[in-house]
Parts: C-alpha cells; sequence; structure tokens
C-alpha cells in the first residue's frame, strides 16, 4: 500500500528548473482546459447548455458529470498538485474518446485539440506534478512516518 501511495504522489524531476517548469506547464494547461472546456458547461448558448457527446452510451447523468468533472474540478486540483496522476485519469479519458471516437471521422484541424490535450495530460501523468505540488507535501509531511496497511 505505501508503494502504491508513493508511486501515486511522488515526483521530482530532477532539478529546481525542471519543477519549475512542470509547474507553470500544470497552470498553463489547466487554466486553458478550464476556460475553454469548462466554462462551456455553465454558459448557455440559445438557451442551452453544451451537449456533451456520449459515444460510450452511458447514462446521460452520468456522461454529463464525467465531461463537467473534468473540466471544471480537475483543472484546479492538477494546478494545486493535488491527487495529479489520479485525477487526471478521467479527463485523459474524456479527451481520448473525443479524439478516437468523437472525431474520428473529422478532419486533422479538429482532431488536433483532443489529441493535444491528450498528449499533454498524458505527460503530465507520466512525471508527475514536479515538487511544488500539494501531493509532495503530502508524501513528504503527512504521511512521512505513518505505517499504513498492506
Amino acid at each position: 500500500m505505501e508503494n502504491i501511495i508513493h508511486t501515486l504522489l511522488y515526483s521530482d524531476l530532477g532539478s529546481q528548473a525542471n519543477n519549475i517548469f512542470i509547474l507553470i506547464f500544470r497552470f498553463l494547461l489547466m487554466i486553458e482546459l478550464f476556460r475553454v472546456h469548462g466554462m462551456k458547461k455553465f454558459r448557455l448558448e440559445n438557451g442551452q447548455r453544451e451537449h456533451v457527446p456520449n459515444p460510450l452510451h452511458l447514462p446521460e447523468k452520468l456522461n454529463g458529470l464525467v465531461a463537467t468533472f473534468s473540466d471544471t474540478v480537475v483543472p484546479f486540483l492538477v494546478i494545486l498538485g493535488l491527487g495529479t496522476r489520479l485525477v487526471l485519469l478521467p479527463s485523459i479519458g474524456v479527451t481520448a474518446i473525443g479524439y478516437f471516437v468523437v472525431h474520428k471521422n473529422d478532419n486533422v484541424e479538429v482532431r488536433d485539440v483532443p489529441y493535444m490535450y491528450t498528449i499533454a495530460m498524458l505527460f503530465l501523468w507520466a512525471v508527475g506534478p514536479g515538487t511544488y505540488a500539494l501531493d509532495n507535501y503530502i508524501l513528504n509531511n503527512l504521511l512521512t512516518g505513518v505505517s499504513l496497511p498492506n
């Protein structure tokens, strides 16, 4: 159990410059995700909220909840570096489904957006949030010396 928690929370990119870079990267990426896609969830156009595609045929409320969570809550958790690797998973899923399913027959200019978000979030998931993150604080300060059950 400790190994799993350490794997989820640990992220040191080797130098202060790299850790600052990933802080800036996650901030800019997530602000853009929220600004462009998250804000659509609150905006009305022609009296209607944004239609969220449902290519997996999930229950509509669940589909809307996952999409809304991915575009509105996840960005702020990632900016804070709180549970970064775990909370990125729904957003990676939403953008990858957008690329591979929803936009599979569209031209490259349309497919480019979900592709770039998916690649950027996969990169962030792989390297983690760096040392300037609440994950790092939790790992080093709150879980130090805490014995977790196996």
